[in-house]
């Protein structure tokens, strides 16, 4: 029976999905979504109590095909800047499908109280899992990353992915063209950053930052 109730939960999740690639996320009623799949209303809430419940499943089914993208992407990729690139052009491949329903799903996204809010409890597991797409990227690199910056450098890494991935949203030039320049110039500009990290000197400004990065998760 638990493996019926997955399979028609699943089944929900892949309809819905599939109708916010082809009609878009305010043209998908959960109504629609029921019938496509064959199963009644009241089944398909079960399941997901709103459509903001299936675009979380979305941010979940976007985190694993990037991770597979990413790591095969990245294999012989050594140098920083050009696994940072990897990991954002492979982020952007995989959310292309979306790109038209990309500003609903940000209105919805930005309510704090949104069960998809990617900084909300509810996106834990799918944040969590991004994260570790931008840890790896960090510890591959050679030359290695200053020691110092390892354990928060994928958390602020996950952050700058989240302003691109706004600038990608709202960006209408074909094929999104300008957030892959933005991606190609910005990279190599934040690995030469990091670098500095190692110089006696500019050592102690990383120290200040990475302190009230720490400061303000600690008060969250």
């Amino acid at each position: 029976m638990a493996a019926k109730s997955e399979q028609t939960r699943q089944l929900v999740a892949d309809v819905a999905l599939k109708m916010f690639r082809e009609i878009g996320f305010e043209k998908t009623t959960m109504r629609a979504i029921a019938q496509e799949a064959g199963v009644s209303v009241g089944n398909a809430y079960y399941y997901f109590a709103s459509k903001d419940e299936l675009v979380q499943e979305l941010y979940i089914q976007v985190q694993d095909e990037h991770a597979v993208a990413a790591t095969k992407a990245l294999e012989g990729v050594q140098d920083l800047a050009g696994r940072l690139k990897t990991v954002l052009h492979t982020g952007i491949d995989v959310m292309t499908p979306y790109h038209q329903f990309g500003s609903d799903f940000i209105s919805t996204a930005i309510r704090p109280t949104s069960p998809v809010n990617p900084f909300g409890e509810a996106s834990t597991a799918a944040r969590d899992a991004s994260l570790a797409i931008f840890r790896s990227a960090v510890d591959g690199a050679s030359p290695a990353v200053a020691k110092k910056l390892r354990a928060d450098l994928p958390e602020l890494l996950w952050l700058a992915y989240m302003g691109v991935a706004l600038f990608w949203v709202y960006d209408k030039s074909e094929g999104q063209r300008r957030t892959r320049k933005l991606i190609d110039g910005a990279a190599p500009l934040v690995a030469r950053g990091l670098s500095l990290a190692k110089i006696p000197g500019v050592s102690k400004v990383f120290d200040d930052v990475l302190g009230l990065v720490r400061t303000v998760k600690e008060d969250a």
